[in-house]
């Protein structure tokens, strides 16, 4: 996971219906590009300012940038983090329905994001 390079608090109840919502959001990208019954391909592509909707992770995953910036994620609990991503930054998050993760992300730089996120589902 790329470094921390700004990190805080945030007020929830600015996302009150969005965070009531996430749990059934399993949109983890911006578009579908494949899928069949063992994976799903999302691009996540984000202009600058622009932000994905708080969403749920509960399959294993990855994601790997394509076009590098800056993002900022809001967790669930009211914390985010801001990283500066490369090209080829790729990680996995092995998450389930009893381990779920929430989040939204946010282009939080000055040029367009572009990553690739693979859904593994059996």
């Amino acid at each position: 996971m790329p470094e921390v390079i700004e990190e805080g608090v945030f007020e929830p109840a600015d996302y009150e219906a969005e965070l009531a919502a996430a749990p059934t959001n399993h949109m983890v990208g911006t578009k579908l590009v494949y899928e069949n019954d063992r994976v799903g391909v999302w691009e996540i592509r984000l202009q600058p300012g622009e932000r994905a909707a708080f969403h749920v992770h509960d399959k294993p995953y990855f994601w790997t940038v394509v076009d590098a910036g800056v993002g900022r994620q809001r967790s669930a609990d009211g914390t985010y983090a801001v990283r500066r991503y490369e090209v080829g930054d790729t990680s996995f998050g092995d998450h389930s329905e009893q381990d779920a993760m929430i989040h939204d992300f946010e282009n939080y730089g000055d040029a367009e994001m572009r990553f690739i996120t693979v859904e593994l589902y059996g």
